[in-house]
């Protein structure tokens, strides 16, 4: 094992940065918004780590942890073809997983209650998987919305009627 192939070596040097990516973030903190109470220590899981190279392959991850952390808020089947709201949010997340910033594309400005509650699930979903091919990422998805408050992220939607 004296001679390592430069595959190899450079192989096991981004398994060993993905490793270490993984347990710095296994020690952050997620953001809390204030008035809300703190998470039970028994139900804290370490942040999933995310592959993915590009925003559009990440913004799938980020979809599917959303679905896993609000499984019955998700809308079940082809949603209404009148939605009450559909907004485009652009989030950042830094490499422990955690929302630096949201930013509306656009805003569903007729329902202000629903950019509050986008706002607050994506934060309280926080960690986010870690981007540790690139470091933090910026992503944009759609939030469809039903007139019941469940939603569907045009990601992984079923389509509508």
């Amino acid at each position: 094992m004296k001679h390592i192939s430069h595959g190899l070596r450079a192989l096991l040097t981004a398994l060993t940065a993905g490793i270490a990516a993984f347990i710095a973030g296994c020690t952050a903190t997620p953001t809390r918004l204030p008035g809300t109470p703190p998470p039970d220590p028994h139900q804290i899981t370490a942040p999933r780590v995310s592959g993915a190279n590009n925003p559009l392959a990440y913004r799938h991850d980020a979809a599917s942890h959303l679905y896993s952390q609000n499984a019955h808020r998700i809308f079940q089947g082809k949603l209404p073809a009148q939605l009450y709201a559909i907004g485009v949010l652009q989030v950042e997340v830094n490499s422990q997983g955690l929302v630096t910033s949201t930013q509306w594309m656009r805003a569903p400005q007729q329902a202000p209650e629903v950019v509050t509650e986008i706002e607050r699930t994506v934060r309280q979903a926080a960690p986010f998987p870690i981007p540790v091919r690139m470091g933090h990422v910026t992503y944009t998805d759609v939030w469809l919305w039903d007139k019941s408050g469940q939603f569907q992220l045009d990601t992984l939607t079923e389509g509508q009627l």
